[in-house]
């Protein structure tokens, strides 16, 4: 087929991408020149595992092209995603103006017939929207196109997208229309050969059905720790009542996780889109609006553990954080728990060494040379000479360490542990002051 995805972000070029390896012709457009620059001489601008050589191997065999001509991108698919971003407003909900400028832009150029294929995260309704405006660019064309809108949201995770995309639990689109379902049949095909994962509803409901997942996901997340807060103060183990519960086939392992808060591009917005949403619909979402504010308490953790182990004065002293993108696998540090924890540092007059496996590259961009920021070459420089040590991100190598040689690195003998990676009685046995999130440490001592 002939597909076109406009949006060379991180949906728009693991979409491309993807379809473009199952032998599918596509043109990936952006009107980032820069962007478009550096995927054509094989740079990719996002981490994720396995899509590099993917992108690679595509463009060489000719299936995967990158272009800034609107025209010709319109001109090329039959369908046309939409995968450009919809970052929050001030007021919380979705900003379609990347949206609804592709829909002005496909109707502006198109020639024939097209099927618009929603990829981004949008409101429910924006289908309609998205139609509104093509149909508006048709007419004052004067020209009688048929245009369809279906909704196929995306259902990645960053650090597994690939994965996800070629071998994810179920492919959504909402169409009411059978020439729009027929095509989508064709469009994943490669994927449902071996199991019938295609599910098609109504538009509004596929819509929803992205906010309502990740609503779901960030819900069992700040729910857990909330438990993770209360054992702590209770004087029981977190880590022994997630095995407890997680046993539970109802309940299950994934996701249940205690920590110091999630981030990333789709949690922190899509709650907030979704609880807007609602508003909009005179009905109050109570437990959206706690699981943001679970969350935004949750990121303070760090900082009030570090606060309470040095008696609350940290002015002078250096702080080593191992891990700064979100989550692992990714490079990606929006909305993560370590800017939370480093801006609260800097704003009490510490200093900070960082290191990340594949983020040091965006902290640079985000945070730019400071005296108070030194970005290390590893683990190992990072700790150096530091005062305490915390951990903001599971990464593997960060889960091995010899706790007697991180006593012998740090200026005084402390670690926080916000992704509970360690055994608290072996971290302590090696000397260390050990705090983790929910397994008894000096918040039970400060009452």
């Amino acid at each position: 087929m002939k597909i076109t995805i406009f949006g060379t972000g991180y949906v728009g070029l693991v979409t491309g991408t993807c379809l473009a390896d199952v032998g599918h012709d596509v043109v990936c457009m952006d009107v980032d020149a820069n962007k478009i620059a550096r995927l054509e001489g094989g740079e990719i601008p996002i981490f994720e595992p396995g899509l590099e050589p993917m992108v690679k191997a595509n463009v060489a065999a000719g299936r995967l092209v990158f272009t800034t001509d609107a025209k010709k991108a319109v001109d090329h698919g039959t369908l046309q995603f939409i995968a450009v971003g919809t970052p929050p407003d001030e007021d919380g909900s979705a900003d379609l103006q990347y949206v609804l400028a592709v829909a002005k832009t496909i109707g502006e150029h198109m020639q024939d017939d097209k099927v618009v294929v929603d990829k981004s995260t949008v409101p429910v309704g924006t289908a309609d929207k998205v139609k509104a405006m093509v149909q508006s660019q048709l007419d004052a064309r004067g020209m009688a196109l048929n245009v369809d809108v279906c909704s196929n949201p995306e259902f990645l995770k960053e650090g597994a997208a690939v994965e996800d995309f070629s071998h994810g639990a179920r492919i959504v689109v909402g169409t009411d229309s059978d020439k729009v379902k027929q095509l989508m049949r064709e469009c994943y095909s490669p994927y449902i050969r071996l199991q019938e994962k295609l599910m098609f509803m109504d538009v509004r409901a596929a819509e929803l059905t992205k906010y309502a997942a990740n609503a779901m996901l960030a819900t069992k997340i700040s729910f857990m720790n909330e438990i993770a807060n209360l054992a702590e103060r209770l004087g029981a183990d977190v880590e022994q009542v997630r095995r407890g519960i997680g046993s539970d086939p109802r309940i299950g392992y994934h996701f249940i996780y205690p920590g110091c808060g999630y981030g990333g591009s789709c949690f922190p917005k899509d709650v907030q889109a979704l609880e807007r949403t609602a508003r909009e619909v005179s009905y109050q979402a109570e437990l959206l609006g706690a699981v943001e504010a679970v969350n935004n308490r949750q990121k303070q953790t760090l900082f009030s553990k570090l606060a309470n182990a040095f008696d609350g004065d940290l002015k002078g002293r250096t702080i080593a954080v191992w891990g700064l993108s979100f989550k692992p696998n990714t490079d990606d540090m929006r909305d993560a728990p370590s800017r939370t924890l480093m801006e609260a540092l800097w704003q009490a007059g510490a200093k900070v060494q960082a290191y990340d496996p594949e983020a040091m590259r965006e902290a640079r961009r985000i945070y730019g040379e400071r005296e108070d920021l030194m970005l290390a070459g590893d683990r190992i420089q990072a700790v150096k000479g530091a005062d305490a040590l915390v951990i903001c991100t599971e990464w593997k190598e960060f889960r091995s360490v010899d706790f007697s040689w991180l006593k012998e690195q740090l200026a005084m003998p402390v670690l926080i542990d916000g992704r509970n990676l360690y055994d608290p009685e072996i971290v302590r046995q090696a000397g260390l002051m050990y705090f983790a999130v929910g397994r008894g440490d000096s918040l039970v001592e400060a009452g």
